[in-house]
């Protein structure tokens, strides 16, 4: 007889318990750990879990006042049965610990989650790790993935295929034009968009 604790989301609750929160809805199990136990959750699921491929490591920028960052980790588990996937999450304002001692594949994503959010990450000793920039080409200013940054190309150059009432140039359906939009993060002073 097979228990719940022999199954992947059974074994799963079972490695992770308190505070984590374990989520089995669609696709694979999500588990949201607090950032103060991001390492410890990530080795868990390498050595407590059998989680040895590492996939990827990212974040999302959620624009939220007490964790304006979600960390996103995906790891999996080789079997006889198939592939266990795991997606680990933690809550962040802007800094979180490293994990590239944990899987060493992690340090290229780390420096890209750096250079396109601004996530800082830490040493285990607790510093800020340096690290280089991997997509954006030199003296770039800003992290483009946030929320905040503003997208100067939506206000030089008009979106293909995006045609306002009265713009369609075939005279069927000319009305006078309404107010172009400005599109989201653009500033007023950067014209009527």
């Amino acid at each position: 007889m097979t228990t719940s604790t022999d199954l992947w989301p059974g074994r799963v609750r079972a490695a992770f318990g308190e505070p984590a929160v374990v989520d089995e809805g669609f696709g694979p199990i999500q588990v949201d750990v607090p950032a103060d136990q991001w390492v410890a959750a990530v080795t868990l699921a390498r050595d407590g879990l059998g989680c040895r491929f590492f996939d990827f490591l990212s974040a999302v920028d959620e624009g939220l006042d007490e964790g304006r960052f979600r960390v996103v980790c995906h790891v999996a588990a080789h079997r006889r049965d198939g592939v266990q996937h795991l997606v680990l999450r933690t809550l962040v304002t802007d800094t979180v610990a490293s994990v590239a001692h944990v899987y060493a594949g992690a340090r290229w994503h780390e420096r890209e989650t750096a250079e396109m959010f601004g996530v800082v990450f830490t040493s285990p000793e607790g510093e800020a790790l340096s690290l280089d920039g991997l997509l954006l080409p030199e003296g770039f200013e800003g992290h483009p993935l946030r929320k905040d940054f503003v997208l100067a190309s939506r206000v030089a150059k008009p979106w293909p295929g995006a045609k306002e009432p009265g713009e369609s140039g075939d005279g069927a359906h000319d009305s006078p034009g309404r107010r172009r939009t400005r599109p989201p993060g653009v500033p007023e002073e950067w014209g009527d968009g």
